[in-house]
C-alpha cells in the first residue's frame, strides 16, 4: 500500500504555471497515481496539504497505517523544511522524493533540497511520470 503525499501550492495544479507544470489538475494526477497503482498490484491513497504540519503527520503515522512506500512532492518545504526532512528519516518506511518540474534547471534556490538526502531516491522533471517511477521503485524494492 503505498501514499502518495504532495505539499504546498499542488492543489493548484491546472492553475499555477502552466508553461512550468502543465494542464493537468491535482485531481488528474491522483486519479492517474491510482489507476498506475491499480496496473501494478498496488493500492495507492493519495493526499495533498499546503500545512507543513499535516504532511509531517502523515509521514509520521504512515507505517501504522500499513504503507509501504511514500511518493512525496514536498513543494516548496523541498528547500527549508528541516521539520519534514527530520520526519522522514524518522520513520522505516522507504520514501521517494518527486517533482514535476527539472528543479535543477529553474531558479538558484529550487536547487538545494533538505529532504533528498533522507529519501531512497529523487525523481525530477519527468512531469506526473516521475511519480509512476516512484511508485514502481517502491513497489519493486519491498
Amino acid at each position: 500500500m503505498l501514499l502518495v503525499l504532495n505539499g504546498p501550492n499542488l492543489n493548484r495544479l491546472g492553475l499555477r504555471e502552466p508553461g512550468v507544470y502543465g494542464s493537468q489538475t491535482l485531481e488528474d494526477l491522483e486519479r492517474q497515481c491510482e489507476a498506475w497503482g491499480a496496473e501494478l498490484g498496488e493500492s495507492v491513497t493519495c493526499r495533498q496539504s499546503n500545512y507543513e504540519g499535516q504532511l509531517l503527520e502523515w509521514v509520521h503515522e504512515a507505517q501504522e497505517h500499513g504503507f509501504t512506500g511514500i511518493v512525496i512532492n514536498p513543494g516548496a518545504l523541498t528547500h527549508y523544511s528541516y521539520a519534514l526532512r527530520d520526519a522522514i528519516a524518522s520513520q522505516q518506511v522507504p520514501v521517494v522524493e518527486v517533482h514535476i518540474s527539472n528543479v535543477d534547471a529553474r531558479e538558484a534556490f529550487r536547487h538545494t533540497s533538505v529532504t533528498a538526502a533522507v529519501c531512497k531516491g529523487k525523481i525530477s522533471g519527468l512531469g506526473f511520470f516521475g511519480y509512476r517511477l516512484a511508485m514502481e521503485y517502491l513497489i519493486e524494492s519491498a
